[in-house]
């Protein structure tokens, strides 16, 4: 893939830059199937583990290119690919429930397309229904699907509230996700106490009062 001269990878350094509220696809992003996938990244695996000088004739490392391939293709970055998306089902709100609903707590894993290191935290959605309402186990696959990619966070939230918006059809989503990134808590500056908070509203939410309302409810102690 060609870069531009230009741009000057390296003084990012640590930054925490994103672009698009898209995830940055070439166009042929899925000509290859995943088991091609899977035997391009084994080779490309192998060869940076013997750059580093690692003995892949050993017991404990000679499966590791193709573990860490299977793991890119089918866990972690599998929200990749559209086929994957979960289908969400709506139902017409027969209960008239008219106030929001918050599903907090969601854990996110996902990670960081900077340096390829985990982003682990908590995501906190909430919603307030026009007339159509979601399953809520559907509301944790939307944030798994598009957490499992390369991200930043702050598209990472982006992209959650806009497909419960299309889902629903309403503009009346929220979402505040806290988390850690190890590529700040792990290398770098190595600050393990940090953690990063993004957050996106709309509609309703745009407004003081539900906003503070929405946070309210993110303070509740729900343990049991």
């Amino acid at each position: 893939m060609k870069i531009d001269n230009d741009f000057n990878i390296d003084a990012i350094g640590d930054d925490h830059i994103g672009s698009a509220s898209d995830t940055p696809l070439r166009k042929d992003a899925f000509k290859l199937s995943n088991s091609e996938k899977i035997e391009s990244i084994k080779a490309d695996v192998q060869h940076i583990l013997e750059t580093l000088g690692l003995d892949l004739n050993d017991d404990s490392l000679k499966g590791t290119p193709n573990r860490v391939a299977k793991m890119f293709v089918n866990e972690i970055f599998g929200g990749l690919h559209p086929d994957k998306k979960p289908s969400a089902s709506t139902f017409e709100n027969k209960y008239k429930y008219g106030e929001m609903l918050v599903e907090k707590n969601i854990t996110v894993y996902s990670t960081c397309e900077h340096h390829l290191l985990p982003i682990v935290g908590k995501a906190h959605i909430a919603y307030i229904s026009n007339g159509s309402v979601v399953g809520l186990s559907k509301m944790n696959r939307i944030v798994d699907y598009y957490a499992k990619r390369p991200q930043v966070q702050e598209r990472l939230t982006i992209q959650i509230v806009k497909e419960l918006q299309e889902v629903l059809g309403t503009e009346d989503v929220a979402c505040v996700i806290d988390a850690k990134h190890l590529c700040v808590n792990s290398r770098g500056i190595r600050d393990v106490a940090s953690s990063t908070v993004t957050s996106e509203f709309g509609g309703k939410f745009k407004t003081k009062e539900t906003r503070r309302e929405f946070l309210d409810y993110i303070k509740l102690d729900t343990e049991f």
